[in-house]
């Protein structure tokens, strides 16, 4: 275990506090008007870790294979906890549409983990990581639209139809990339297989 580690597991236990906050937010003592800030302070928090547990691995050579799995793990799984969440609550996104989301991802870390127990790694893909800032930017845009409409200046039909729209297009983009990602890699998909 080292510091990028620790950093990289931090985010798996920032997706289960994202979902308390936004949905026990007054039980747990949160007015509704904080709430929003305090789901983009978690949300930065974790965004901060993925960029530093990636810098410190690379500046102090750190870089270890378990890293290079549970990096991009730990990326979904917090991301996957704040979309899961969306599904409750007052913006109840289509689940079908986050669960779009997960198989994606699941498929995708279930390769490279197989891959990986195999002997050889599978590089992440541009459009992957595109997929990422586009799930990160998704992210904030609904958080940043919670801010007008718990101080009542938007209507939450608006909230629920920008959320909706703005999660099925990276959610479509995202089915491609998983696409993309097996089609580039399908000789080890063929080897995995026994094809």
């Amino acid at each position: 275990m080292n510091l990028p580690l620790y950093l990289t597991l931090s985010r798996v236990l920032l997706g289960p506090l994202f979902i308390a906050v936004y949905l026990y937010h007054a039980q747990m003592g949160i007015p509704f008007a904080w709430m929003p800030f305090c789901l983009i302070f978690l949300a930065i928090i974790s965004e901060l870790s993925d960029l530093f547990d990636g810098f410190f691995a690379r500046r102090h050579n750190k870089v270890t294979e378990l890293g290079k799995i549970l990096d991009p793990m730990a990326d979904s799984i917090f991301r996957l906890s704040v979309f899961l969440a969306f599904t409750q609550g007052f913006l109840q996104i289509p689940l079908l549409v986050v669960v779009l989301l997960f198989y994606r991802d699941s498929l995708i870390s279930t390769l490279r983990t197989v891959c990986a127990l195999k002997g050889f790694t599978l590089a992440a893909r541009r459009s992957g990581k595109i997929k990422a800032v586009l799930l990160a930017v998704v992210m904030f845009f609904i958080l940043a639209l919670m801010v007008p409409y718990s101080m009542g200046l938007i209507s939450l039909g608006f909230l629920r139809s920008c959320s909706f729209w703005s999660v099925l297009l990276v959610a479509l983009y995202a089915v491609y990339t998983g696409y993309e990602y097996v089609y580039a890699n399908r000789s080890y998909v063929k080897k995995i297989l026994g094809f």
